[in-house]
């Protein structure tokens, strides 16, 4: 079957499933988005998209021009073409997968910008964009310098797959992300077949797919320390091998705050950088605004890198941050407070830390104390849920008022700030510590604390203290030796005004976004003396050392909130006063037309529960299903995976099923036991 044309929109032609060949003879399937005149006009430059979410699940007409699928008709329209590529193993592409990021992925990406490069439609500029697993495959194929690729515009990307993913955090493994959303969504989305009319070898292809794929989420769990596996596509220590211009966005309330500042420092390329209010979305759309008009930056950007024209925006502050101020915690806000500023670069000029030493009275003092301290921090497996949910994907999720969550933490305020401090990048602690148990963690939240005592989350990080030395080698700790624990907060833009606190509050658990340590304790916070427990924020000057240029608004004006929406979602926190026991329920569903025949359901489900007398026994259960109604059947997959810890050990079950018709056409079932390597 050769590729079929069709125009979704008035000035698009969309050519779907050409054929993109492998060095081993593998084909990859793609679909191009082209201006209507590009068989008789001049060549064009090339957006690539290349990632595994399923090409043939876009819907073929938007019904706006601003939306997640946006690009595929607004860059033709600007004078690019657009490709789409499935990545090996998923949607229409040949072959099969058993992991994300594989050195395999990314020399396929490798090829396909030299492919394209060489099309006749193509002027041999090849560009690169994508959010999420697309942003990272960005920085990825860029680390490995295709001689054609001209530029790539990462979004909500990471530069290290250990550190700042979403598997674990701090050396802590993370609970219901991979099992309620991403890990198990996956088995699922690499289950469904390629779109029949578009593809002559879809039934090949799926079987291949239903037969060969394998979770990707067995691998996560067997991988608990960092090391060769995770330094595979994580270009943090390589970034010099980024040969072309990149820019990038990224949210403060995304799931991957810190590696945008952390990376625009180490490339040594023309860069830029756009950091918002954001969530795990992209900035015309995101839940939480101001919103802009990211693809008029990005036709921007372009232009300059691919057409050579005179659009100023490499004239423009490299650097564009959204600075963040207290204002109520409610969950499902849709705007934040707030203002824009502009750098001359990172770090800024005029940079500065303000350090607060943990002292006696659980206060925040800026004189290092002098008589030595300790403050009891009893484990509470249950302390975290009011931190919200870490956005790498659900579409609500922003912190409530930390007080109920600071019962069970060790909480150390300042004094009324007599001025406003202004704070950007990666607060840092540093504290001593001793506890009973030989294993766990140190979560560590920084509150801005207004006049009437609400207190807004801004920042939290954490430490799995086996991994005090390193994230290679963990060593369990010894009861009642006192040991230094020092890790970095997320990275932050916020302004704290004249007469607010600033709040420090230490816990043993974040939960439900990480998962319990196995043993209850108790711990000691050390400070004053020899022991210099310190909080230190990277300050800089009240106004940005740029003028601010003009950032358009999106003309998506405001996102409605969750609350208002009949089919919201589920997000329910539960403890059964009987027992203790705690219940984190979290479900959302939603559906999109793809075209006149085909309606795609999405719902996804999850149940975490925990005991606070025995965190040992923890366990999560997460649902996906995906259908595709048609006029005469419909497909159905769906998956469900379970954990069941022990002190020692992770129990895995996964099951997938497939049904056509009513009728099963597949079922695979995976069990696996890991042990837990201190964790």
């Amino acid at each position: 079957m050769s590729a079929v044309t069709i125009q979704p929109a008035p000035g698009v032609t969309l050519v779907r499933n050409v054929r993109i060949p492998m060095q081993d003879g593998t084909r990859l399937a793609a679909d191009l988005y082209m201006p209507a005149s590009v068989t008789d006009g001049p060549r064009l430059p090339v957006v690539l998209e290349y990632i595994p979410y399923r090409k043939d699940d876009v819907p073929l007409r938007p019904s706006d021009v601003y939306g997640p699928h946006a690009w595929y008709h607004y860059l033709p329209l600007h004078g690019y073409v657009m490709a789409r590529v499935d990545i090996r193993g998923s949607g229409a592409s040949e072959g099969v997968t058993s992991d994300e990021y594989t050195e395999q992925e990314q020399a396929d990406g490798y090829e396909s910008v030299e492919w394209l490069a060489q099309q006749p439609w193509c002027d041999g500029n090849v560009n690169m964009i994508g959010g999420s697993w697309g942003g990272f495959t960005c920085l990825q194929i860029a680390s490995l310098a295709p001689p054609h690729l001209k530029s790539v515009i990462p979004l909500f990307f990471t530069d290290d797959r250990y550190t700042d993913d979403c598997h674990y955090r701090g050396g802590l493994l993370r609970l219901y992300y991979d099992i309620g959303h991403y890990g198990t969504a996956m088995v699922v989305r690499n289950a469904l077949p390629p779109d029949p009319r578009y593809c002559e070898e879809w039934a090949e292809i799926w079987e291949s797919h239903l037969e060969g794929n394998e979770p990707y989420l067995l691998n996560w769990l067997h991988h608990q320390t960092d090391g060769p596996y995770w330094r595979n596509g994580s270009v943090r220590s390589i970034a010099d091998r980024i040969k072309c211009p990149v820019f990038m966005f990224g949210g403060w309330r995304d799931g991957y705050p810190n590696p945008p500042l952390r990376l625009y420092q180490a490339l040594q390329v023309p860069r830029k950088l756009i950091i918002g209010p954001w969530n795990h979305n992209l900035p015309d759309i995101a839940d939480v605004g101001p919103r802009i008009d990211f693809l008029h930056e990005v036709v921007r950007w372009l232009d300059h890198w691919c057409k050579g024209m005179a659009t100023g925006i490499m004239e423009e502050p490299p650097v564009i941050l959204f600075m963040q101020h207290h204002e109520d915690p409610v969950v499902n806000r849709t705007e934040s407070a707030g203002e824009w500023r502009a750098e001359t670069g990172w770090p800024p000029p005029g940079a500065s830390q303000a350090i607060y030493h943990l002292s006696s009275g659980q206060s925040l003092a800026e004189n290092e104390p002098v008589q030595p301290g300790a403050d009891k921090l009893a484990y509470e497996p249950g302390v975290g849920v009011m931190g919200g949910l870490w956005s790498g994907g659900f579409r609500f999720g922003l912190p409530a008022d930390q007080r109920p969550d600071e019962v069970f933490a060790v909480v150390y305020t300042s004094a009324r700030l007599e001025h406003e401090l202004c704070v950007i990048g990666n607060p840092k602690l540093i504290v001593h510590v001793s506890s009973s148990a030989p294993v766990i963690g140190f979560a560590a939240s920084l509150s801005d604390i207004a006049p009437d005592g609400a207190s807004a989350l801004i920042s939290k990080g954490m430490l799995n203290a086996t991994r005090r030395e390193s994230m290679i080698d963990p060593k369990p700790l010894e009861e009642g030796e006192i040991y230094e624990l020092s890790f970095p907060l997320d990275a932050t833009a916020w302004t704290f005004p004249e007469g607010h606190r600033i709040r420090l509050a230490i816990a043993n658990a974040d939960w439900p976004n990480v998962w319990p340590t196995p043993y209850l304790a108790t711990s000691w916070i050390h400070h004053g003396g020899v022991r210099s427990s310190r909080l230190i924020l990277p300050t800089v000057r009240p106004t940005g050392s740029a003028n601010l240029p003009a950032l358009p608004p999106s003309p998506v004006k405001e996102m409605p909130r969750l609350s208002d929406d009949p089919a919201r979602p589920v997000w329910d926190v539960t403890t059964d006063m009987l027992t203790g026991r705690k219940r984190v329920v979290l479900s959302d569903r939603g559906s999109v037309r793809i075209d006149d025949s085909t309606v795609k359901e999405v719902a996804e489900a999850l149940t975490a529960e925990l005991d606070p007398r025995n965190p040992a026994t923890a366990s999560v259960r997460g649902e996906h299903t995906v259908r595709f109604c048609f006029p005469h059947s419909m497909l159905e997959a769906s998956a469900t995976s379970v954990i069941q810890a022990t002190a020692t050990h992770l129990h895995i079950t996964i099951d997938l099923q497939v049904s056509q018709g009513g009728r099963t056409h597949f079922t695979k079932h995976w069990v696996d036991s890991v042990e837990r390597q201190l964790l």
